[in-house]
């Protein structure tokens, strides 16, 4: 009996124009491209041109850019090639109904929540690279993935190591997770120091080559604040279960600690790459183009406590988490406000955790969420809160 060759995975790529969208496309391509995979749908802002372009090259079924005043520019790029032209909210909604298997869910900040949390329902497996989802709307989202039936596949780099080297069958033992960071390119600055960095000095990640929100959302660790909050509904942990350590070199990505006193890691260039193709390829491990260790080279992996005098996004993630309800939403819609007003140079870099510290007390007594409109209403007076109080700070 003669077997057929298996028909191609249908993915989705939300916000294809990214890095990590770009480097998903890369391991697409990689992988077999249009032979293996059929793109579904690719969405992106602004950049309307690398967006058709992508659509173009994959043959993608639909392109979405998710602001409506490109739409007209999308469709004139798209014209004649048979590929449909969707923009906006409602488009976003359309691309997370169409049909995928995989869909990668990598639009930056809230935007990327309700399509995402759509595709989830819908049960097609999630590869996860927007940390709103799980910050903002945790709860809702980990009961949808379930419901749905598709699966929860991280992206983060940290994450992804974790879910690497997390037994399955050895939860019960797990005793604590250790995210590793950089430290950024303020890890040995002073707070004086820190006190007078701009965002282009902010931005200057010595090892990941990131946007610029993100590269400054590192610089001040809260991306790594963030990555704590994920950490706890990706595997189930407590807020104590959960560890930060600094290590310059970026090669061990994260640990699991186990109650036998093992520690298991994951190391490897810092390359993303790696942690999308093993979660394109779950359960198997693909064959890629990523940089090889040489430990002789290597020679030494340094590690160091992380100072939260200097790094106080980390003691806020804590305090989220242990106040639980719409803190994340809270931490994570205070600190976009206050991280805008930093890249404008109307906030000092220390002030955007000042500020964020502030909305979280402010809105500490808001109810938990049992819908993602209450997600939004959450997200939306915490935004509000601290242009409120970043106004009284210049008028006073």
């Amino acid at each position: 009996m003669m077997t057929g060759k298996t028909a191609p995975r249908r993915l989705s790529i939300f916000g294809s124009t990214g890095s990590i969208g770009r480097n998903t496309l890369k391991v697409v391509d990689h992988l077999g491209g249009r032979e293996n995979f059929e793109i579904s749908v690719l969405t992106g802002n602004g950049n309307v041109e690398l967006l058709a372009k992508q659509a173009k090259a994959f043959g993608a079924g639909m392109a979405v850019t998710a602001n409506d005043r490109f739409y007209e520019s999308l469709k004139n790029e798209l014209s004649g090639s048979g590929i449909a032209v969707a923009s906006g909210k409602s488009g976003l909604m359309e691309a997370a109904d169409r049909d995928a298997d995989w869909v990668m869910a990598a639009i930056v900040g809230t935007a990327g929540l309700a399509p995402t949390l759509a595709a989830a329902k819908r049960g097609a497996d999630i590869a996860l690279a927007n940390k709103e989802c799980l910050v903002s709307a945790g709860d809702l989202f980990i009961a949808a993935i379930r419901k749905g039936g598709g699966r929860l596949l991280p992206v983060d780099s940290e994450h992804n190591a974790i879910f690497q080297v997390l037994e399955e069958n050895q939860r019960h033992a797990i005793e604590r997770v250790v995210l590793t960071a950089s430290g950024g390119p303020f890890r040995t600055a002073s707070l004086k120091e820190m006190a007078g960095v701009t965002a282009e000095t902010a931005r200057a990640h010595p090892n990941w080559s990131m946007g610029l929100k993100i590269s400054i959302d590192s610089a001040s660790m809260f991306n790594k604040a963030l990555e704590m909050i994920e950490a706890r509904h990706l595997f189930g942990l407590t807020p104590e279960q959960i560890e930060v350590i600094i290590h310059p070199q970026s090669i061990i990505h994260s640990m699991v600690g186990y109650t036998d006193g093992s520690v298991l890691a994951q190391l490897g260039a810092p390359d993303m790459r790696t942690a999308i193709g093993y979660a394109l390829s779950f359960p198997r491990r693909p064959n890629l183009p990523i940089e090889r260790l040489d430990f002789a080279r290597l020679a030494r992996l340094d590690f160091e406590a992380p100072d939260e005098v200097r790094f106080p996004a980390l003691r806020l993630a804590r305090l989220a988490m242990t106040r639980g309800g719409v803190q994340g939403a809270v931490l994570n819609g205070a600190k976009e406000v206050a991280l805008e007003a930093f890249i404008e140079g109307r906030l000092p870099f220390l002030a955007m955790a000042e500020i964020t510290e502030r909305v979280m007390d402010d809105l500490a007594g808001l109810s938990p969420a049992t819908t993602m409109d209450e997600v939004f209403a959450a997200d939306r007076q915490a935004r509000q809160r601290a242009a409120d109080l970043m106004n009284l700070e210049v008028a006073g």
